[in-house]
């Protein structure tokens, strides 16, 4: 790894701080550094007269289109403002599909092979449709209209009938191109940079200057490896605990005499490269580093993409990207790749914020083969969802609903479309609330558990072995989370008698009148030969399900497979319906026997609990339970 050998000094004051966007790797071209802040970060500036005096490398603009003025920095900054943008490198997304444009009835428009041509300097602006001169829109002075005058720098240039214009702009030696381009050059050559002027480092002092700055890499690396914070409360020298970062790097000195002759107390006070600033600019270097790796992986391949949006602890809308694709060796990959700041959650917001990314890391969106996304309107819309946006641009980016996902949503969907079924599932809800309301609650749960696992296992009824009877707690099932239910459901029926007992306690014991009435609600249903028959009826039936989802969910699976495994489930479905109603009764029976529930007589007339005999038509037991239930539930 190529570490930041050059610095740039804010005041006498301050830490020396790494310019932030010379590459750490020499397989990465510079025009492929770039921050993941610039996605959707237009907004950061602004058309204000007031001159902006700070500037950071997030704010970079990969797009030519969308950047402010280098006049509209601060005279101070605006040759740091240069460096960063030229160090990126010109915004040249060669594999995007361009537009045509008519010029009467020639259709024309951007050749990619114009980059080959002019690589130093030729940009291409996604948003305009237009090309721009970087060296020009970094140092273009005013020499009327030589060099194509301000179309370059500022406007774009989008007249792609004559093609000549861009020769035009480069003019002869001393055109006003060719002395932005020198500036340019000038600008990031070492031994014209005032401060190495200045400064004239030693040897001695460069070799101290990597040892501190590849001592604060390794600390950043291993704590994102291990995704840990970086920052303490009380970072001062009298702290007992300084935060992760400093902790680990004093660790680090203690450990490696190399490291602890130059770093901390033995760095200069403007040299340490240990503020907040250094450590987000290694870590942005770092992603930079990474996502140029996985686009270079990808190469020219096509590939498909997994998205999400989801809101932060700031409550800030993200975007999560993840990029799915084949490896040369035939193996299917899929990695986290940025999360995106997006303004709102709008297909169309999604889909800007989507296009710039493209842009920026020079993908296009005709190489894509997939999308990805969950059930909301704004994704998977047939109209105006993200996935119809895309579809419009690019047909052969099928859209795939994450098929465990999928089940998830359809088996809890249509479950509650029976009214016994919601039931059930709420009753759970209500018992993981009220069991689980309070750690006082919990240990007795607990406590009850084990005398149970204590006293079966004295009697035998309960067998001993490696990974049984471990400590567990009621589950609470969601409907975002796959095979929540069907845990929920285990837990219930594996903890029965020890939540009975909890709920009894409660309901004569408990100091709120309000749980106390919950709780004695709750026993009455808990407690009925109906709400057990649902309770192992969903079990058998989630548990034929859940296989499959844990299948869906490998990561070496593919669509024949799962294909083959859906009508695999459906056979054992079909098979629970045909012949599986006796074992079901034996397994429901003896259930309620073990648990001193009343059970019923299948020929009897059935009573629905509540309701008055003369309101509801005369059937049995087994019809209510077999065809109304049984079979309704399993044929929805």
């Amino acid at each position: 790894m190529k570490t930041l050998e050059s610095s740039c000094v804010d005041n006498a004051n301050q830490e020396i701080v790494p310019s932030p966007c010379i590459e750490i790797s020499k397989e990465i071209p510079r025009s492929s550094c770039v921050n993941k802040a610039n996605i959707g970060e237009s907004s950061t500036f602004t058309n204000s007269k007031r001159l902006r005096e700070d500037f950071d490398v997030s704010e970079i603009i990969s797009d030519p289109g969308l950047r402010p003025l280098i006049s509209d920095f601060h005279v101070n900054i605006r040759d740091q403002v240069r460096r960063a943008y030229w160090l990126k490198g010109p915004c040249q997304p060669r594999n995007h599909q361009f537009k045509w444009t008519y010029f009467g009835k020639d259709p024309r428009r951007f050749i990619g092979d114009w980059f080959n041509l002019y690589g130093d300097w030729l940009e291409y602006s996604v948003s305009k449709d237009a090309a721009f001169c970087l060296c020009c829109y970094l140092f273009r002075v005013d020499h009327g209209e030589q060099s194509g005058g301000n179309i370059f720098a500022t406007t774009g240039w989008s007249y792609w009938k004559k093609t000549s214009k861009l020769q035009k702009h480069v003019g002869a030696f001393d055109s006003a191109h060719n002395v932005a381009l020198r500036k340019c050059q000038l600008l990031t050559d070492q031994k014209s940079h005032i401060t190495v002027a200045f400064t004239k480092q030693s040897d001695i002092s460069k070799a101290d200057y990597r040892t501190r700055l590849i001592a604060s890499i390794d600390v950043v690396r291993f704590l994102l490896r291990q995704g840990l914070p970086f920052r303490g409360h009380d970072e001062s020298e009298t702290s007992t605990n300084k935060g992760n970062f400093l902790e680990l790097l004093e660790w680090l000195a203690d450990h490696n005499d190399n490291v602890s002759s130059v770093c901390l107390r033995n760095a200069p006070e403007n040299l340490k490269l240990t503020s907040p600033q250094i450590q987000k600019e290694i870590v942005s270097v770092i992603a930079c580093e990474i996502r140029e790796k996985l686009i270079l992986e990808i190469g020219e391949e096509p590939f498909s993409i997994l998205i999400d949006e989801s809101r932060d602890i700031s409550i800030k809308e993200q975007m999560a990207i993840i990029f799915r694709y084949v490896d040369k060796k035939g193996c299917v990959i899929e990695c986290f790749f940025a999360i995106i700041h997006v303004s709102d959650t709008t297909a169309l917001s999604l889909k800007t914020a989507l296009d710039m990314f493209f842009s920026t890391h020079g993908l296009s969106i005709s190489r894509l083969r997939g999308q990805g996304y969950d059930g909301a309107s704004n994704m998977q819309g047939v109209y105006n969802g993200l996935k119809s946006l895309i579809l419009r641009e690019n047909e052969s980016a099928h859209y795939v609903h994450c098929f465990a996902h999928q089940l998830q949503l359809a088996l809890i969907g249509v479950a509650n479309n029976d009214c016994q079924i919601a039931m059930l599932f709420s009753l759970m809800t209500s018992i993981s609330n009220i069991v689980g309301a309070s750690c006082q609650r919990r240990d007795s749960l607990r406590e009850k558990e084990v005398a149970r696992i204590t006293a079966g296992l004295s009697s035998g009824e309960i067998s001993s072995g490696h990974g049984l009877n471990q400590e567990t707690n009621i589950k609470r099932a969601g409907d975002t989370r796959w095979s929540s239910h069907y845990n929920s459901i285990l837990s219930l029926i594996l903890m029965f008698s020890s939540v009975v007992d909890v709920l009894d306690d409660i309901r004569l014991s408990g100091t709120d009148f309000k749980k106390r009435a919950e709780a004695s609600s709750i026993l009455t249903f808990v407690q009925t030969y109906e709400f057990v028959f649902n309770l192992h009826m969903m079990k058998t039936i989630l548990g034929m399900t859940n296989d499959l989802s844990q299948a869906l969910q490998k990561k070496d699976q593919n669509i024949v497979n799962a294909m083959h495994l859906v009508k695999i489930t459906k056979a054992q479905l079909q098979k629970f319906r045909d012949s599986g109603w006796e074992s079901l009764i034996t397994e429901v029976n003896l259930f309620c026997t073990k648990h001193q529930i009343e059970t019923l007589d299948m020929n009897a007339s059935f009573r629905a609990l509540g309701r008055s005999r003369r309101k509801v038509e005369e059937r049995t037991n087994l019809h209510h339970y077999r065809v109304d239930v049984f079979y309704s539930v399993i044929d929805l």
